[in-house]
């Protein structure tokens, strides 16, 4: 077991070396399961800010002109310790978020270590020139970037803004979740042994008003990446305007899974269940609005409540589902069932009572309502936990009406006879992700949403050029 006292949790990383905060205030981690601290993390400052991005800036100066064989040595050193120290970053997220450890490590260690890799790969297209017409397009690093990471993929979206960053030229001060900071720590250890420059990556843990307002209306912050709630990333396009820095943003989601009537209904429903309340629910592109087929719509139903009801919880190594990630989004979740209750939708399993048996922890029993209509706030709200929604459809036409009828469009997912018969469905879908008969999430394709999803893409090529500037040179003709 990590032992998460060894970790520079009262210090800061900036400029290369570990450093008093200017503020000091520590800020518990607890561990959702036991409800016990794990550890203290400092929370720094806006004078913080103001030294790890002087520290960013004057590295920018020379990390921008370093070749792209350097950057992908760096890169690549940084996977090789993410391997070594496999067992800490599965320890770091799953003590503080509450997923099963043998979850985490393929739900939030594995997909981020290839993901260093790939951006290694990639480094040489910072190198690569255009020719069109008379004119030559060069690719140019955007900065000093500031990034603000959540609390329920925190080593996924740590990566999705840190590597393409690293590999473009960029530098950067890091923001974690004051409830799961704990990852940070250990990259900021790997990065440390990796002898990146210092300055290139600094780690500033703080809360969202102090640290975060601090990194977004940075004058000396050229780009700012955030991914949390659609709310808190208003706030930072706020804040972030008057400097008219770029901001990329993946934001809240209120999903779509539709079913088509010649679908595998079980395997469907099954799925669809599983992917809801895979990290208790606390998944940005859970596809929580489950479409169905009126006529096959009773037997989706008892489908789903079989499936729920055959979830383990706990964190033990036979939990599906652990605890949701605090005590406040535990209520809210309660909060929200108790909502659909009240506004008539029929609770099939689950409920807002504690599960029996775990007498500790922050626990909600996956829940499954039917007779939802799309008007509900169970239907237009993000939860953000284990309740899934089934809603009747009469036709193709209202299934996609209905998909649509939201101001998210971060994912979605289409269950058809097969792959072939969903894609004119996936076409009429306004979402950036489409999950088709199960198919699994890809860190080589681009990751982000439409409407009030976001702006912006993570992986992928498309997750580099967020950190480029392309400048057109104008030669003679």
């Amino acid at each position: 077991m990590t032992d998460f006292s060894k970790l520079k949790t009262d210090k800061l990383f900036i400029n290369g070396k570990w450093q008093e905060s200017q503020g000091g205030d520590l800020h518990p981690v607890i561990n959702p399961a036991t409800e016990e601290v794990i550890c203290e993390v400092v929370q720094g400052s806006a004078e913080d800010v103001d030294t790890a991005v002087a520290a960013a800036r004057a590295a920018f100066r020379s990390w921008r002109n370093t070749s792209a064989a350097e950057r992908a040595a760096f890169l690549n050193a940084i996977a090789d310790g993410m391997e070594k120290r496999k067992e800490d970053l599965i320890q770091a997220v799953s003590q503080a978020l509450g997923c099963p450890a043998h979850i985490t490590k393929w739900l939030h260690i594995d997909g981020p270590i290839y993901a260093v890799r790939y951006y290694a790969e990639r480094t040489a297209l910072m190198e690569k020139t255009e020719k069109v017409g008379h004119s030559l397009l060069i690719r140019e690093p955007i900065g000093v970037c500031g990034f603000i990471t959540p609390w329920n993929y925190p080593l996924h979206q740590f990566v999705g803004k840190v590597a393409p960053a690293l590999a473009a030229g960029c530098t950067m001060i890091s923001k974690p979740s004051e409830i799961t900071p704990l990852q940070d720590y250990v990259m900021a250890e790997i990065i440390e042994s990796a002898h990146l420059p210092p300055g290139v990556f600094n780690l500033v843990p703080g809360a969202g008003p102090i640290v975060g307002a601090a990194l977004s209306a940075h004058p000396q912050i050229d780009m700012v990446s955030f991914t949390g709630s659609t709310r808190a990333g208003v706030e930072v396009a706020k804040a972030a305007a008057p400097t008219v820095k770029r901001v990329t943003q993946e934001l809240g989601g209120k999903s779509p899974l539709i079913i088509t009537p010649d679908a595998d209904l079980e395997a469907a429903v099954r799925w669809g269940c599983e992917d809801v309340f895979i990290n208790s629910g606390q998944t940005c592109t859970a596809l929580t609005r489950m479409l169905v087929p009126a006529e096959r719509y009773e037997e989706a139903v008892q489908i789903a409540r079989q499936v729920a009801e055959e979830v383990a919880l706990g964190t033990g190594s036979d939990a599906f589902m652990g605890p949701l990630s605090s005590q406040r989004q535990r209520d809210i979740v309660r909060g929200y069932i108790e909502k659909g209750v009240a506004e008539g939708a029929r609770l099939v399993c689950g409920g807002a009572e504690a599960p029996e048996g775990l007498d500790k922890g922050f626990y909600v029993k996956p829940t499954v309502f039917a007779d939802v209509t799309n008007d509900m706030a169970i239907a237009r709200e993000e939860i953000f936990g284990p309740v899934t929604c089934l809603i009747p459809y009469r036709d193709m036409d209202e299934a996609i009406a209905i998909a649509n009828d939201t101001q998210y469009g971060l994912s979605s997912g289409v269950w058809a006879k097969d792959a072939e018969s969903a894609l004119p469905i996936v076409r009429r879908i306004e979402a950036g992700l489409c999950f088709v008969n199960g198919g699994e999430f890809n860190y080589d394709a681009p990751f982000g949403g439409y409407k009030r999803s976001g702006n912006g893409r993570e992986f992928g090529e498309a997750g580099l050029d967020e950190f480029i500037e392309l400048k057109s040179v104008q030669l003679p003709a």
